[in-house]
């Protein structure tokens, strides 16, 4: 991909350029008709996954982990969509598509494993403060959290001499790396990776989150998503799930303890049971890479 780094760059021109690069794989724009088509059965649904055997596979090891923690064999995708359910089966394949993509990036910008370690880290640890608030299709809250970065992949598809700068001007002066964004750009990842999520079509619900995770007060529609991922962020980064080894911890916005109401004492529980889940969960989906 042409760096357009000699041109000031544009959320709006860094995502075209990637837009039509990287794309949901068309089965994903099936998958949403069959959804949304009130004919539809839940076998005509599992046949448009299926046809992806790499995902089927993955899909069907995520319903049998501890993520879920279903007391019985999920054998099929049918039988996965009955458990879990059509719209939450689709987010995760959402998530695992996206994860499947961008493989061209290179490990001397970018290293992928710890990138993706720590967005499924997010992922996980967002699921678990959604459980512990008894929220609805805790799922979008997984993948939400599993792809709050994605605007960082975009942007070194896009621009990666400015990502590489960006990068050693964080290293070098000792700043958080969205402000380095902001400084060097006037915008930072959240705003490009919501920006192709909207390019894709992908659900406000997400892609909200995902635009203000570093800025949960500034979020209109989902401003208690918004700070679920801002905390399991933070969380990530705390644990040492963090891109690099030496990634500075983002501070807690003031709103998000008044917005989450989730006693401090409770944070070690939501640890503790979101720590195995993250080990095997990135066990499966590292395949994907």
């Amino acid at each position: 991909m042409t760096d357009n780094s000699s041109k000031t760059p544009t959320i709006d021109s860094i995502v075209e350029q990637t837009h039509t690069v990287y794309s949901l794989p068309l089965f994903f724009d099936r998958l949403n008709e069959k959804i949304n088509h009130p004919r539809s059965s839940l076998a005509d649904i599992g046949r448009v996954i299926s046809e992806d055997q790499g995902l089927t596979v993955r899909l069907l090891k995520l319903a049998n982990s501890p993520l879920f923690g279903y007391h019985t064999t999920i054998d099929s995708i049918t039988k996965a969509l009955t458990l879990i359910g059509t719209q939450q089966l689709r987010d995760l394949a959402l998530a695992v598509s996206v994860m499947g993509s961008f493989s061209s990036i290179p490990s001397e910008l970018l290293q992928m494993k710890s990138f993706w370690k720590h967005n499924i880290a997010c992922g996980i640890l967002s699921r678990s403060i959604a459980t512990y608030r008894r929220e609805v299709n805790q799922e979008r809250y997984f993948v939400a959290g599993m792809l709050h970065d994605v605007g960082i992949l975009v942007m070194c598809s896009a621009i990666p001499e400015s990502m590489k700068e960006i990068f050693q001007q964080r290293a070098a002066g000792n700043q958080l790396y969205y402000a380095s964004e902001q400084a060097h750009l006037g915008f930072d990842h959240g705003a490009v990776g919501s920006a192709l999520l909207d390019k894709w079509k992908i659900p406000l619900n997400i892609s909200e989150p995902i635009a203000f995770h570093h800025s949960p007060a500034e979020a209109v529609r989902y401003p208690l998503e918004a700070a679920t991922i801002h905390l399991a962020d933070i969380m990530c980064h705390t644990l040492g799930y963090s891109l690099t080894a030496n990634w500075l911890i983002p501070p807690l916005n003031n709103t998000v303890w008044e917005r989450l109401d989730i006693p401090v004492n409770q944070l070690d529980t939501i640890i503790k049971q979101s720590e195995k889940q993250i080990e095997e969960t990135c066990a499966i989906l590292s395949e994907a890479l």
